[in-house]
């Protein structure tokens, strides 16, 4: 199925329910400015409280001392048990605090002393690690232990478990909602025969508390397990244990520890009378706070919220995934959770996972040795997982699903879309926005709608999208492809809203929604969200604002990015949707777009110069004359040789880059660095992207001396290199590594620092994209989109304020 024009929807909530503020969610979620989330079954993000909570407490632990911090917050940990016991419907002495799962299970099962004769029964959705021990008790301490098969649709079989309590049991083990699945087993129900039976029930709730209601009374559960990291959205080394009444008294831990029992005179101890006698001394205090707020939080929402909102997602993904061609769903019939498993034909899912990873969505895989009773019974060997929160939307699963498609549509070619044709196939002729055709119905190869001068990020941009609407289009550019003496080779480039006007914002976020639309033509990812830092003396006038933008403090800002210094005296604007741009694959996509729809592309071909004849425009090059109704100037550096007008208007300039690496690479990676800027005094402004793709941080400064681009470029000078050194020694301690990459390139600079986009002044049939300043690639796509509508005939007001004319310029044929 496709959703170019039909997004989907997730269902709406039941009736009498909010709905989740799911934007203010995400906002309060740092990690979903980096990719589509969608492992909260394996670790789901936590909220920028919570992190706050336990950052705090350490920096409270370094100033106060540990136990000191400890007696300090007292009242704030006790309260973590009772927000536990609030949501699973207990009391705070039925809780325990421990380190995982896993841990919670060892310390119930261990404390039961089960041994010889005793009988566990467990659900064929058991995770491993519970696996694992009971596999051990069988073989050390001979327990005997009966799996209960599936049903038709994937649940316990509950006449099968009915069957097997008629045998007197010592205990049932029951996973509420597997890691392999989105299977969500009928609790109660088993309960209730466990309780008819007299057999206590041990509910593993790793994957359902925090997503789905988990009350003890209602599932009659003696014993429950359950983990911080996944669903409750807490942090990594923290878990729940659940303990009933009945259960301690007869439950004793088989390693008891100073937190949970008192040793009263030379051979006797007695243990705590609560749950905490299954709790060790040491703990991470930090981290439980950090719990608790992720429990305050869960419970502030409301968990029948949560529950609609991540199961009517899930139910939308279970829905379209069947649709996508080579996709096929994993999730048994009882599937009804937050999770959907699916596998794609002839692919391990290891590799879909890493695919998808490409293109900036988080899932993950789950293999058969971490379901035998499960996965391995129904003959599966590794499943693709994607798991749904709070911070998760619609949005996410249309992009999800159009990722598949757009990955198998180039795993398989088929019929290509009318908008996005596919490679070898000519597009869609769209009318001209004026309502007349394109005129180059003509089999002269030198004759066409438009010529394109340029093939860097605006004139490859403006090459398909006139391609993509039905012209017939030459494109030239005076060097071979993947030359390095214009503006738009290299790595990466920076995307940012963060601009010193409100004129350009309107231009901004058109810039980001043509991102989009060329990773959806291309189904690969572009643009990697990152956050970004613009930082300048606190005291400098000006400076970057914009929509979602804030200026914080060095302070807020080394919290934000770690791996950037600012000292006292700077602040910076924090823009948390500045990003990264993947500039090669932008480049490459582009041309292989524009040859898929038909543009000629001419590398090595100069314009020798250009002038108007009869009703079109005469080009001629070092091959020859060519004509076309309409030229496209986007010629960066030579952009006054063929357009004598900005000569004088325009500086060229040479800049340099350098790519270092570290032996700390985290500090220059997302998240803990983004993209950034910091305006250096008596220097210049230093800019700066990430470790990205393979390659260390990048750096470089906005302005340089002014070059010829008659001239090759010449390498970066030991100078050049040493200069740009010095500057991340003092902002970028972790780039301590060698140089891996140094880069020169030329930026076209206009006054203002402005742009020239529009029609040449007095000639209607020369348009030009030009002197964009050192900033114009976050802009390609959309100038290439706003140059094809000018070509056109159609108008765009909303770059009027970049318009030539505006430069005082005049018009004059190219010589």
């Amino acid at each position: 199925m496709s959703t170019d024009l039909v997004p989907l929807r997730a269902s709406a909530p039941a009736p009498g329910t909010v709905p989740l503020d799911v934007a203010a969610l995400r906002a309060a979620t740092p990690g979903m400015r980096h990719a589509h989330h969608m492992n909260a079954a394996g670790a789901a993000l936590p909220s920028r409280a919570t992190l706050a909570t336990i950052t705090e407490h350490l920096r409270m632990e370094s100033l106060l001392g540990g136990y000191e911090a400890a007696e300090a917050l007292a009242p704030r940990t006790e309260q973590v048990y009772r927000s536990a016991a609030r949501l699973l419907g207990a009391q705070p002495d039925d809780i325990a605090l421990v380190e995982s799962a896993s841990t919670a299970w060892q310390r119930a099962m261990d404390a039961l002393r089960l041994g010889p004769g005793d009988r566990v029964v467990a659900s064929s959705s058991t995770y491993v690690s519970s696996a694992l021990h009971l596999l051990e008790l069988r073989r050390t301490h001979g327990i005997e232990l009966e799996v209960v098969p599936a049903d038709a649709d994937g649940r316990i079989d509950l006449d099968a478990l009915e069957r097997a309590l008629r045998t007197p049991a010592s205990l049932v083990t029951l996973a509420h909602v597997p890691t392999s699945s989105g299977l969500v087993e009928p609790a109660a129900a088993v309960g209730a025969l466990a309780a008819a039976a007299g057999v206590p029930l041990l509910l593993d709730a790793t994957q359902s508390l925090g997503q789905l209601p988990v009350d003890v009374r209602e599932t009659r559960s003696d014993i429950v397990v359950a983990t911080g990291r996944k669903f409750l959205r807490g942090p990594r080394g923290t878990g729940l244990l659940y303990v009933g009444p009945g259960v301690r008294e007869r439950a004793r831990p088989t390693a008891p520890d100073v937190r949970g029992a008192q040793w009263s005179s030379a051979y006797r101890y007695e243990v705590v009378p609560g749950a905490r006698r299954y709790e060790t001394w040491e703990s991470s205090h930090a981290l439980r706070l950090g719990l608790g707020t992720a429990l305050e939080e869960t419970l502030g929402l409301g968990v029948e919220r949560i529950r609609d909102h991540v199961t009517a997602l899930a139910a939308t993904l279970r829905t379209a995934l069947p649709d996508v061609p080579g996709v096929r769903l994993a999730d048994p019939a009882a599937a009804a959770s937050g999770i959907v498993t699916f596998l794609r034909d002839d692919e391990d899912p290891r590799e879909t996972v890493r695919d998808l990873r490409a293109l900036g969505f988080r899932l993950t895989t789950v293999p058969a040795s971490h379901g035998q009773w499960d996965l391995g019974s129904r003959g599966l060997e590794r499943v693709v997982r994607a798991s749904l929160h709070v911070y998760n939307s619609a949005d996410d699963v249309d992009a999800l699903v159009a990722a598949l498609e757009g990955r198998e549509r180039r795993r398989r070619p088929s019929a290509p879309t009318a908008r996005h044709p596919e490679p070898g196939t000519a597009p869609v002729p769209t009318p001209r926005p004026d309502g007349a055709p394109w005129g180059a119905a003509t089999t002269d190869a030198d004759h066409a709608d438009v010529i394109v001068v340029g093939a860097g990020i605006h004139g490859s941009s403006a090459a398909w999208h006139l391609a993509n609407r039905g012209a017939r289009v030459i494109h030239l550019d005076r060097f071979p492809q993947g030359h390095t003496e214009g503006s738009s080779h290299g790595r990466t480039r920076m995307i940012r809203r963060a601009y010193p006007a409100e004129v350009w914002d309107g231009l901004v976020d058109t810039a980001y929604g043509a991102w989009e639309e060329l990773e959806l033509a291309a189904g690969r990812r572009l643009v990697t969200v990152t956050g970004g830092l613009f930082a300048r003396p606190a005291t400098s006038p000006g400076g970057l604002r914009g929509p979602g933008c804030e200026t914080v403090d060095h302070a807020r800002a080394a919290e934000l990015f770690p791996g950037l210094r600012l000292c006292e005296g700077f602040s910076a604007v924090h823009d948390p949707d500045a990003g990264v741009i993947d500039a090669a694959a932008a480049l490459g996509t582009l041309a292989a777009l524009g040859k898929a729809g038909g543009v000629d592309r001419r590398d090595g071909c100069a314009v020798l110069g250009w002038r108007r004849e009869g009703a079109g425009v005469r080009v001629d090059t070092e091959r020859g004359v060519l004509r076309a109704d309409r030229l496209v100037v986007c010629a960066g550096p030579w952009t006054g040789e063929l357009l004598p007008a900005f000569a004088t208007r325009l500086d060229v300039v040479r800049i340099v880059n350098l790519h270092l690496g570290s032996s700390r690479r985290h500090l220059l990676e997302p998240p803990l660095l983004g993209a950034f800027s910091v305006e250096v005094p008596d220097i210049g402004l230093l800019y700066g992207i990430p470790a990205f793709g393979g390659a260390g941080v990048k750096i470089g400064l906005d302005h340089g001396p002014a070059e010829d681009p008659s001239v090759t470029a010449g390498p970066v000078t030991e100078a050049e290199r040493e200069r740009l050194l010095g500057l991340a020694a003092r902002f970028l301690p972790a780039a301590d590594g060698p140089v891996e990459e140094s880069i020169t390139c030329r930026y076209t600079m206009a006054p203002a620092n402005r742009f020239a986009v529009g029609a040449l002044p007095g000639e209607d049939r020369v348009l030009v994209a030009a002197a964009c300043s050192g900033h114009g690639f976050k802009f390609g796509p959309a100038l290439g989109a706003a140059l094809a509508d000018l070509a056109g005939g159609g108008r765009r007001p909303d770059l009027d304020f970049l318009s030539p004319a505006a430069m005082g310029l005049g018009a004059e044929s190219g010589r």
